[in-house]
Formats: structure tokens, sequence, C-alpha cells
């Protein structure tokens, strides 16, 4: 059974190294050809698009890196991103998400997720496959309009019960967290307040996964889904990611075995592979440019680059 976050440096079994993290940003209309081109190349087959926290960085969302100056995994991350530690706290627990998801709930998609959606749009219309795969808890991809997704790690839009077995917990259930009265615990976030499940009455949890838990526990995690797209992508494309979790490093893998033409876009890329083109520019330029190559149609933002 995989684990769902494997150390970073289990990407050197995939024969990718890192570098420092000094690469200057990439001419923009260099790496608008090369990755247009690569997708035109893709004909009808299966693009594999997998996201992470970089992508959402231009909606306001701070990045998950502990080397960013505002990433979110500040404190040690097997206390606060765990099973173990909600069941030990879950006034803690329930307190730290609710700080930060207010920000992750009320972002607006950016440009970069804009155009991903139009490039679904564009391979599937000249009869090709495409599949998004997103690290990602906020709903920024479904809300810029792309169809073809799994979120891999769940989703802030959703809550669950904690007790496995239950209608509303694991593996199959969950709740739209507009659902639940938050009220009482907001006011006053205590034990006698925690929300709970409206079937059984055990303590609700985050419907994201967590650092001890692992893809298959959840059937909306869609583990098995990503698997088989890594055996019959014919490209694969990394967007703001940081290669430190348990897909990417099995993504990378996979590329590897099957020699498909593999891009990473992210503006702090430290990766370095024969097999791995890294594109030091920011998503939210290069793919709308690319969508505009190509032809793909995107839909409108406003002056600061976010959807309305």
């Amino acid at each position: 059974m995989l684990a769902p976050f494997p150390g970073a440096g289990e990407t050197r079994r995939t024969g990718v190294r890192r570098l420092p993290p000094c690469y200057p940003l990439a001419p923009v209309n260099d790496a608008v050809t090369t990755l247009s081109e690569a997708l035109e190349a893709a004909g009808s087959g299966l693009v594999l698009v997998i996201t992470g926290a970089g992508v959402s960085v231009a909606s306001g969302i701070p990045t998950f890196r502990g080397d960013d100056p505002d990433a979110i995994w500040k404190r040690d991350v097997t206390e606060l991103g765990t099973y173990r530690y909600f069941r030990q706290d879950p006034v803690g627990s329930w307190s730290w998400y609710l700080s930060r998801f207010e920000t992750v709930l009320t972002a607006r998609p950016n440009a970069a997720h804009e155009a991903l959606a139009g490039l679904e749009r564009w391979q599937l219309a000249r009869g090709g496959d495409f599949l998004l795969v997103t690290q990602n808890i906020d709903t920024l991809h479904e809300d810029a309009g792309s169809k073809r997704l799994v979120k891999v790690h769940g989703s802030a839009d959703r809550v669950r019960c904690a007790r496995d077995g239950c209608r509303y917990g694991a593996p199959s259930g969950s709740l739209p967290r507009s659902e639940i009265d938050l009220d009482a615990f907001l006011r006053d976030p205590s034990a006698a307040n925690l929300p709970r499940c409206p079937e059984c009455g055990d303590v609700l949890r985050q419907h994201v996964l967590w650092f001890d838990e692992y893809y298959q526990g959840h059937t909306d995690y869609q583990f098995g889904r990503v698997g088989e797209a890594l055996e019959r992508m014919a490209l694969l494309l990394f967007v703001g990611t940081s290669f430190s979790v348990g897909v990417t490093e099995m993504a990378l893998r996979s590329a590897m075995l099957w020699k498909t033409p593999t891009f990473s876009v992210d503006p702090s890329s430290t990766l370095a592979s024969s097999r791995l083109t890294s594109l030091a520019v920011r998503s939210e330029e290069l793919l709308p440019a690319v969508c505009q190559r190509l032809g793909a149609p995107t839909r409108g933002l406003d002056s600061a680059g976010l959807r309305p």
C-alpha cells in the first residue's frame, strides 16, 4: 500500500535530481512554444495534469512549502495534519483548520485555473482525453469550469464523520460544509460545541487526506483513477508542485518508466532531468498564453486576473 506522503528525497529513484533554487524565470515565449507543441503532439492521447499549491498562489492562497515565507505548514506536520492529532485534540484541530479555511473557501480562480479548464475543453473537442489531478483542497479548479477532475487530497468544502462505516464517513460518505452549523463552535471553541455527525453523533472531521492516512482511505480521492491514468498518459504536466508528496513521486516514476513527455511549470522549479522539461514561468502567465496559441477558449477575468 502506498503511503500518502513519502519524503521529497524519494524522487531520486526516478532519475530526477534537485538543483539549488536559483533558476531564472524562463523566457515566456520560448516556454509557450515548447509546451504548445508538446500538447499538440499528444494528439488524441491522454493529457494528464497534476497541480499543487503553487497554482493557487495568485488567488491569495499560501503554499504548503515550509521554506516559503507564508507557508501553511510551519509547525510539525505530524502534529497538526494527522488523524492522531484530531483524535487527541479535536478542538485544536478544528480551530486550526477554520482559521485557514476562510481564505481557501473565499478565494477566486486565477488565470491558471481558467486556462487549465480551457485546455480540457480544447483537448476533448479534438477527440483527445484529459484528466486534472489536484493536490489542492480548494475549489478553484471546479469553480473555473474543470470537469474531468480528481481531488486526490480531498476538499475543503466538505466534511465527514470521523467514524468509518458511518453513512457520512469513510469509505464513501461526506456532506457539504455548508450544511453544518459552526456558529456555536466559532463563538466558543470547546468540546461541547464540536460539530457532530447528524447520523451517529460522532465528531465531524475535515474531508481531507491527513499525513498519517492513505490515498485508498476514501473513494472520493479516486486513487484508482489516478493509477489508471498513469498507465496510459501521452503527456504529463505538473503545475505549481514541489514534488514532496506521494502522488507526484509516483507520477514521475511512471513517466520515466513509460518515457512519457513530462513538463513542470513552476517559477521556483529545482528539478532537472533529461526527461523532465522544467519551465520556470508563473503558471498564470504561461498557461493563458498557451491557450491563446492553441485557440483554446478561456473565460473572462477581472483586472486583478481573477474570476469576477
